[in-house]
C-alpha cells in the first residue's frame, strides 16, 4: 500500500510540473498575443484558470503525502513516543473524515454542474469539478495508508 501511495505521488508531481508549465506556456502565449499581435487568445484565461485550479487540489495532495502542510505541532512534540502516534493517528483519521467529505460533495458538486458548458472551451464543467473528489480520493489513499502504518508501529527496514 505504501508502494501504490508513493507512485501516486510521484504521478501527481510529473502531473503537476506538466500543467505548471502548460499554465505558464499559455499565459505566455496570451501576453504575447495581446500585446504584440494586438489580438487576444479567447479561450487561454479560462483554460489557464482551470490549471491553477487543478494545481492547487492535487498540489495539496503532494503536500499531504510529504507531510509539509501547515500544521500546529507545539503539544505533539511534547507527548511521550505512544502519545505522539496516538495523536498522529487522530490527525489521520479526522484526515479520512474530512477527505471523504471532499469525494462525497465533490462528486454531488460535478454532477450537479454536469449540464453546463464553460464559454470559451465548451468544456463540460463537471471536468474541471472532478478535481475535488479526485485529489480528495487521492488523499485520502495517502491517509489511510499513514494511518496503517502509525497503527504498525516502528517498522525494522534492514
Amino acid at each position: 500500500m505504501e508502494n501504490l501511495s508513493r507512485r501516486i505521488n510521484t504521478i501527481m508531481e510529473y502531473s503537476l510540473f506538466g500543467m505548471g508549465l502548460s499554465m505558464a506556456l499559455i499565459v505566455a502565449a496570451q501576453v504575447f498575443s495581446r500585446y504584440v499581435l494586438n489580438r487576444s487568445l479567447f479561450w487561454s484565461e479560462e483554460l489557464a484558470r482551470i490549471l491553477l485550479v487543478w494545481l492547487t487540489f492535487l498540489g495539496a495532495s503532494v503536500a499531504y503525502y510529504r507531510g509539509v502542510h501547515p500544521g500546529v505541532d507545539v503539544l505533539y512534540k511534547r507527548f511521550p513516543g505512544w502519545g505522539r502516534r496516538a495523536a498522529m493517528s487522530a490527525v489521520h483519521c479526522l484526515s479520512l473524515a474530512f477527505f471523504a467529505v471532499m469525494i462525497v460533495y465533490g462528486v454531488q458538486f460535478a454532477h450537479f454542474v454536469r449540464l453546463q458548458i464553460t464559454p470559451a472551451l465548451g468544456l463540460h464543467k463537471w471536468i474541471p469539478h472532478s478535481v475535488i473528489p479526485v485529489s480528495g480520493a487521492i488523499m485520502f489513499f495517502h491517509a489511510l495508508t499513514f494511518l496503517l502504518k502509525e497503527i504498525r508501529g516502528p517498522q525494522n527496514d534492514g
